[in-house]
């Protein structure tokens, strides 16, 4: 519950909620600067060229921040990407902090995320099953026609 003082000012008490405007707000601006940091700041090996930032959910105390990551390419290369962006954290912390004007500069934590892997994986499924379709309609056809 948030205590009123003098005037209109908030004391302590007051903490945003999850799905806030500004936590929002805040979730995509972390989002937008752990992108360019990620592709244009870390010179890692480890990490995959094609690594993206796929969401980002920061805590409403600003403490605690999940980053989903998604990383073109096999499994390995996910790890390794993964394990790269958990050895450079407090870099990322610390541009973070610069570019970012917050409270607190939440700790980070990496998550592997694999949605848009799963979803190239069901469309080449469902072209497979097409493809079938049609193929199997045609010889259905030629059977008629004879």
């Amino acid at each position: 519950m948030a205590v009123r003082g003098s005037g209109s000012e908030w004391k302590k008490g007051i903490s945003m909620r999850k799905n806030s405007i500004k936590n929002t707000r805040i979730n995509g601006e972390v989002q937008k600067e752990l992108s360019v940091i990620i592709q244009n700041e870390i010179k890692d090996p480890r990490i995959a060229p094609m690594t993206s930032v796929v969401a980002v959910e920061v805590a409403p105390d600003l403490k605690t921040c999940k980053a989903y990551i998604s990383v073109l390419g096999n499994e390995e290369a996910a790890q390794n990407t993964l394990a790269g962006l958990k050895s450079a954290e407090g870099y990322i912390r610390r541009q973070l902090a610069r570019t970012v004007n917050l409270r607190n500069t939440p700790e980070i934590r990496f998550i592997l995320d694999q949605s848009i892997e799963y979803g190239v994986t069901m469309t080449k499924l469902i072209d497979d099953v097409l493809k079938t379709e049609r193929r199997d309609e045609g010889e259905h056809e030629q059977d008629a026609e004879a």
